[in-house]
């Protein structure tokens, strides 16, 4: 796995919009999924794929809200799903099923971050739930029109924020040591990753690839929502008279473009199971501390990726 983990000279950047990576793409008769589709870099992504020709379906918690974020664009269809909500889930993959053949691109885009401690109703610490575990069920049941599709890509948002923690199978649900929600922001992230390495080891006989985007700090969607507003003041100001080129602070359109990239590109039909940032594949991180470019070494341990997914499995 290692030795897929390098730059592949994609030609594209850090500056790379969604529009530059989709020129020159056709997905007429592609069908894709996109969570969290109706704001952010999930509605930019949906702009992207539907100008490419994809029919989209977009899950969203609110249907008022969403349709009217998503009016006008054509091809989009909103339904209705709760990621921390198995049987809302279970029920938009069923809904999915009975009504479309196949499923091209799925791209796991929601996600909540720097929470205070929640739990689900089933008692699982939120920030794991929402963006790994309600994921996860989602995947796995639409897995059948993925394996139909026989060229299928999965892309995971993920984060650089995956550098705050490994994967604590020994206290992922935060019962026994101080909850820490930045902490847990990173295991969450940690867990995208190491889910797309296991899910392409598992799909790439059907012909179904995946991926782990880190988008870049976009600071103008709604993942903040959670942070208190003096948190979000501080960090703003500091970007402000920062050079954004070396903190990595992207538009929204640049922000989108790696997923839409991963989803897309013709130049990763023999990769999968990689991390990705800047519309290329990301090195290796071998440094420690928070902020350094690449993807930690144990984000991407297969071990770790094959334990994970029998732990979902399980809490499923």
């Amino acid at each position: 796995m290692f030795d897929q983990q390098k730059p592949i000279e994609s030609g594209y950047g850090a500056n790379t919009t969604a529009d530059e990576v989709i020129r020159g793409i056709h997905l007429d008769g592609k069908v894709a999924i996109v969570t969290g589709g109706s704001s952010g870099l999930g509605l930019e992504t949906v702009k992207a794929l539907a100008k490419a020709g994809a029919s989209v379906v977009v899950p969203a918690r609110s249907m008022e809200s969403a349709e009217e974020a998503l009016k006008g664009i054509p091809r989009v269809i909103v339904a209705p799903l709760d990621l921390l909500d198995p049987g809302s889930v279970h029920a938009f993959a069923q809904s999915f099923l009975e009504r479309h053949k196949h499923l091209d691109i799925l791209i796991n885009n929601a996600g909540i971050m720097a929470t205070p401690l929640r739990r689900d109703a089933r008692g699982y610490e939120s920030q794991f739930s929402a963006n790994h575990l309600g994921h996860f069920l989602l995947t796995t049941f639409l897995w059948p029109a993925l394996e139909r599709s026989r060229s299928a890509r999965i892309v995971s948002l993920s984060s650089r924020g995956h550098q705050f923690s490994d994967f604590d199978f020994d206290d992922w649900n935060y019962e026994r040591r101080h909850y820490d929600k930045w902490k847990a922001y990173g295991q969450s992230k940690t867990a995208n990753i190491l889910f797309a390495v296991e899910a392409d080891r598992r799909g790439i006989t059907s012909g179904i690839r995946a991926f782990a985007v880190h988008p870049g700090r976009v600071m103008t969607t709604n993942l903040t929502r959670y942070m208190d507003p003096q948190e979000v003041s501080a960090q703003r100001a500091t970007y402000k008279d920062a050079d954004a080129t070396t903190l990595g602070i992207k538009s929204i359109a640049e922000g989108a473009a790696t997923s839409v990239w991963c989803a897309t590109s013709p130049s990763l039909n023999d990769r999968g199971g990689v991390y990705c940032e800047d519309v290329d594949v990301a090195i290796v991180a071998v440094a420690d501390g928070y902020g350094t470019p690449g993807v930690r070494p144990y984000a991407i341990d297969s071990v770790a990726a094959e334990r994970l997914w029998a732990l979902s499995e399980s809490l499923t």
